[in-house]
């Protein structure tokens, strides 16, 4: 589910400026399908890995929950690479800038008020540089309240599901969090862990659910599309709506897609989910400051589709090239063990083949036996 979630998410994050707003109509069609697949049908991603996180975090129940190792392997699989992946494009950020390169597609951050820097890098009050790693800060913070929301929803599930619905979709201030999906997204995951709800039993009506989110999002893109980009509160509110449905939406379309040879090859793809979530914002805008140089606003359909795809064949590459050459180093950026132990796998592998080997001195009859 992670890699189909944030491959989506990629779309998202497609780059636009006024000039090329799917809201202007004009590309008809075309335009409509920015909308769906943008800020409707993917939209689903963040509170989806949201639960996903809640119910992995309690699959073994309240009483097995070690609050402070958890919090401590946190800090190394989500806090470190939100500071590296973040830190780092700030940093290019700053370096291109003072080159007269970036101004008017990212934040002025040589300029910027010591308040506005803070939160650039750290995502204190508002969108960090890096602009998808919003979601790491919000689920740090989940993280941190982690055994309080536990408690709540264990001895109160609906009543708290219900608090945190209403937060989630009514038009209220967000307060600490900077998506309030996230919120709802991971005390569902909780819910589903603690009451020990078996979620397989939906993969028998994964059809049916998927045709209904499906159509869900094609009503709420359509919406959008005449309504946009200043939507009314209403149409807001369906769009939060239909995003946290989408949670068992995008739950069912998984059921389907991994009986696939394709699903089954993605569902191995160590790190790598996390490696597109974390690269590909940095990418795509630089994608978008190219074409500006050398396209027409006419053909940014060609850019809209084509990018997204070009920004995951690189990062497929690229994910490749760091797990095989860097693993230590890939281990860190993905927040895993996984380049960790393919390097520790590969020295055993090379010790094996340097040790001589020895002549098999047992007895026939303890050659059978083995």
């Amino acid at each position: 589910m992670r890699i189909l979630l944030i491959s989506g998410i990629v779309f998202v994050h497609v780059p636009f400026d006024p000039q090329t707003s799917p809201f202007l109509g004009a590309n008809g069609f075309v335009d409509w399908v920015r909308v769906f697949l943008g800020d409707s049908l993917f939209r689903v991603g963040v509170p989806c890995l949201s639960a996903i996180s809640g119910y992995l975090m309690f699959r073994r129940g309240l009483d097995a929950f070690d609050y402070g190792k958890t919090v401590r392997s946190k800090a190394r699989t989500v806090l470190l690479p939100f500071l590296i992946w973040n830190l780092s494009f700030l940093a290019l950020v700053v370096l291109g800038q003072k080159g007269g390169i970036g101004f008017g597609y990212l934040p002025d951050a040589i300029n910027a008020a010591p308040r506005d820097l803070a939160t650039l890098t750290f995502a204190i009050e508002g969108l960090p540089i890096n602009v998808p790693l919003y979601f790491l800060r919000d689920l740090l913070l989940c993280i941190l309240l982690a055994p309080v929301l536990a408690i709540l929803i264990k001895r109160y599930p609906l009543t708290m599901l219900a608090i945190f619905f209403a937060y989630a979709v009514l038009p209220i201030p967000s307060g600490i969090f900077l998506k309030k999906s996230i919120l709802f997204g991971f005390s569902c995951g909780i819910y589903a862990s603690l009451h020990h709800i078996n979620i397989r039993t939906l993969d028998r009506h994964a059809a049916l659910i998927s045709a209904l989110f499906l159509t869900a999002a094609v009503i709420l893109a359509t919406a959008l599309y005449w309504t946009g980009p200043d939507y009314p509160v209403w149409i807001d509110m369906l769009r939060s709506l239909t995003a946290i449905c989408g949670i068992v939406g995008s739950w069912a379309i998984s059921a389907i897609l991994i009986r696939s040879r394709l699903g089954e090859r993605l569902s191995g793809s160590e790190g790598l989910s996390f490696w597109i979530f974390c690269a590909h914002y940095p990418l795509l805008i630089a994608f978008w400051m190219l074409w500006n140089r050398a396209a027409h606003p006419g053909l940014y359909p060609l850019f809209y589709f084509a990018t997204p795809i070009l920004a995951l064949l690189i990062l497929v590459a690229s994910h490749h090239v760091a797990k095989r050459l860097i693993p230590r180093l890939h281990a860190v950026l993905t927040g895993s063990r996984a380049g960790r132990s393919t390097a520790a796998a590969k020295r055993m592998t090379e010790n094996g083949a340097n040790q001589p080997s020895l002549p098999d001195t047992s007895s026939p009859k303890e050659k059978a036996i083995r």
